[in-house]
């Protein structure tokens, strides 16, 4: 199943992909952001992920075969939906970088 994420567009110039989590860990409790690097490490198998600070990074390292952009963006909107947290979004930053909003206009 994972085999999948290695198919199409592939990403070559970037070892090195961030995610900052800044407004995620202001607002979900801190088991949320482990759950994230347990379910990114598990879906992309050989890619490390560290934490640090406000971001989640993704390294590549020599790896071949990389996910395309739009994959990995699934990936994190698939974990959002599966905790629940429908409130944030996933954006586009720089290159090499995505960002989990708080969706603008949500009330509980």
């Amino acid at each position: 199943m994972s085999t999948s994420l290695f198919t199409g567009p592939e990403l070559k110039k970037m070892s090195k992909i961030s995610v900052e989590i800044q407004e995620l860990r202001k607002n979900a409790n801190g088991d949320t952001i482990k759950n994230l690097a347990d379910f990114l490490e598990e879906k992309l198998g050989s890619i490390e992920v560290d934490m640090t600070g406000n971001e989640v990074v993704l390294d590549y390292g020599e790896e071949e075969t990389v996910p395309s952009r739009s994959k990995l963006r699934l990936l994190l909107r698939k974990f959002l939906h599966r905790t629940d947290l429908k409130d944030f979004r996933v954006i586009s930053g720089q290159e090499g970088a995505f960002i989990i909003k708080q969706r603008k206009g949500i009330s509980e």
